[in-house]
């Protein structure tokens, strides 16, 4: 509970400006370069909170949203699917989208603003700046997927940028990505909190992810293999196992007996660096993995402390 704590100055300001919130939603203002995000943020005063997302919006982001709403007198929400962040041979032309949907579900949730770029705003011709987080980037996605995390970083810091975020929301279901934005924010000196908020699941356990709905009936269902396992391998550790193998094999003997999923990796991994553990696990762990399902990838994670 402690990243709800409020110890900031600019929470201060909130509990003093939510007085001043309309009483009903209005439809958000719709920004769509960077400049009129900029001069959007320099004429409303007080905290923003800011939830960057592809779109194609489901439970899980809308947590994140009401959690930047409770916390913050104005919220942004980016939806942009960033090309830098797929590889060649990724699913950027066929990533799920649907403008429509988003910006209603936006302006019931009381969003005070979209930042909706296209490619060419945030790409201009000649561009040719990125950003590199160096060794948390390495392992698990970084190795399967090169050069994912540096076009994660750069849209990111570009996001930030435009929107002036006092908070941004990320989810712990994307582990990775929210380790590398939090090491890059400090060692940047970008003065943004990064807020992390829980994995919001399916009422069978399955973790929500845009991709969920490119899954076959069947692959739906042989997807809950992913919880089952790390739910065992939890019980594992509060029962007291520490063996590092004997973790990481629970898990792989539950994906290994579904016959609809192939095991890409899977890592337990100290919880902040993301260097793989072996022997006896003394310190903070994040067991993580993806799986497919035909050509769908799925992460999941589970903190063990």
């Amino acid at each position: 509970m402690a990243d709800h704590q409020w110890n900031t100055m600019r929470d201060a300001r909130f509990l003093l400006d939510q007085d001043t919130r309309p009483p009903n939603p209005v439809p958000p203002v719709v920004l769509t370069t960077p400049a009129a995000m900029r001069r959007w943020r320099a004429a409303n005063t007080g905290t923003v909170g800011f939830v960057p997302t592809m779109g194609y919006l489901h439970e899980g982001h809308m947590d994140l949203v009401r959690r930047s709403i409770e916390e913050n007198l104005h919220t942004v929400v980016s939806i942009f699917v960033n090309p830098t962040q797929f590889g060649p041979h990724e699913d950027f032309s066929r990533y799920p989208r649907d403008e429509v949907r988003d910006l209603a579900l936006l302006s019931a949730a009381g969003v005070d603003a979209v930042y909706l770029p296209g490619a060419n705003d945030m790409y201009p011709e000649g561009y040719q700046t990125y950003v590199d987080v160096e060794r948390v980037t390495q392992p698990l996605e970084g190795a399967a997927r090169p050069g994912h995390f540096r076009g994660v970083t750069t849209v990111v810091l570009k996001l930030f940028n435009a929107v002036g975020p006092d908070r941004a929301y990320f989810g712990r279901k994307d582990a990775q990505q929210l380790r590398v934005v939090q090491r890059m924010t400090r060692d940047l000196d970008l003065g943004v909190e990064v807020v992390p908020c829980d994995i919001v699941r399916e009422p069978d356990g399955l973790a929500m992810s845009s991709r969920n709905v490119y899954l076959s009936p069947e692959q739906r269902s042989a997807a809950t293999v992913l919880k089952r396992s790390l739910d065992e391998a939890h019980l594992r550790w509060a029962g007291g196992e520490r063996d590092a193998d004997t973790l990481r094999a629970t898990v792989s003997r539950f994906i290994d007996d579904e016959p609809l999923a192939e095991l890409d990796y899977i890592s337990l991994a100290d919880n902040e660096t993301l260097e793989e553990l072996s022997g006896s696990v003394v310190r903070p762990a994040l067991l993580s993995m993806v799986v497919k399902f035909g050509k769908t990838r799925l992460l999941d994670n589970m903190e063990l402390a």
